[in-house]
Order: structure tokens, then sequence, then C-alpha cells
């Protein structure tokens, strides 16, 4: 084969190599946990169904505003205290950030080890962008 078409190939390899790395940690590919919109998240809430929600943000940010009811648990902090939240594995748990990234990352965590995540799409900017209530 000729070096043009072997480095036209590897590039195409690589080129979907990063899109699947994009999409796996946005939580659009090989999820083991629901993603709900605000819209969504807000309705479950209403509803009285027990529902825990976790905050994955870091201190500071929770200190600036969080969603009412939700608990902080930082992502880099939240492998080593899954015991603190292990009396609400049988509940479905809301989990947010700030964009949805982190907290992708914290309902893959979840998810593997029993919990019920629902990853909230777009995190708390999405939640503030449809009108909804956070407290500071």
């Amino acid at each position: 084969m000729e070096k043009k078409k072997v480095l036209n190939i590897a590039y195409w390899i690589v080129f979907i190599g990063l899109v699947g790395v994009f999409a796996y940690s946005k939580g659009w590919i090989l999820t083991n946990f629901e993603s709900i919109t605000p819209q969504q998240a807000k309705e479950l809430i209403q509803t009285g169904e027990k529902i825990a929600i976790i905050d994955v943000r870091t201190p500071d940010e929770y200190t600036q505003e969080h969603i009412e009811g939700s608990v902080l648990i930082p992502l880099q902090t939240l492998d080593k205290n899954l015991a603190l939240i292990a009396g609400v594995k049988n509940q479905k748990i809301i989990v947010y950030c700030h964009s949805g990234n982190r907290s992708v990352s914290a309902s893959r965590i979840l998810a593997n080890n029993g919990f019920t995540p629902l990853n909230l799409k777009g995190g708390i900017s999405a939640w503030k962008a449809q009108g909804f209530p956070t407290l500071q």
C-alpha cells in the first residue's frame, strides 16, 4: 500500500477514536444509566417519590448555588464516600454538576456500584436555564 493511503487510514482511525472518546465522556454511548432533562428531574422531584439528589461539583460551587435538597459529594471523593449514600441504594438518584460532564463520570461510578443514577443533562446550568430555582 502506498504511504499516502496508509496515512489516510490512520487519520480516519484516530478521528473515529476521538469521536468515540468524546461520545463516551458525554454519556451518549456505552452507558449503564439514564440521562434526564431538567424538566423530567423537576417533575420527578415534585412527585413526592423518594429521590436522592447528589451534587458532584466542588464545595465552592455548591456554596454559590445548588438545587434544594441536594447533598454535596464532589466527584473526586465519590468512590471513597459511597458508604455515605448506602441508605439510598434502592432509590433513584439525580446526579448533577455544572454542565453535565462530571455527573456522567459520577453516574458511571454509581451505576457500577449498584445505585440507580439519573444524570441531569446539562447540569445546574440547564436547570437554571429552565427557570428552576437554586439555593445559595
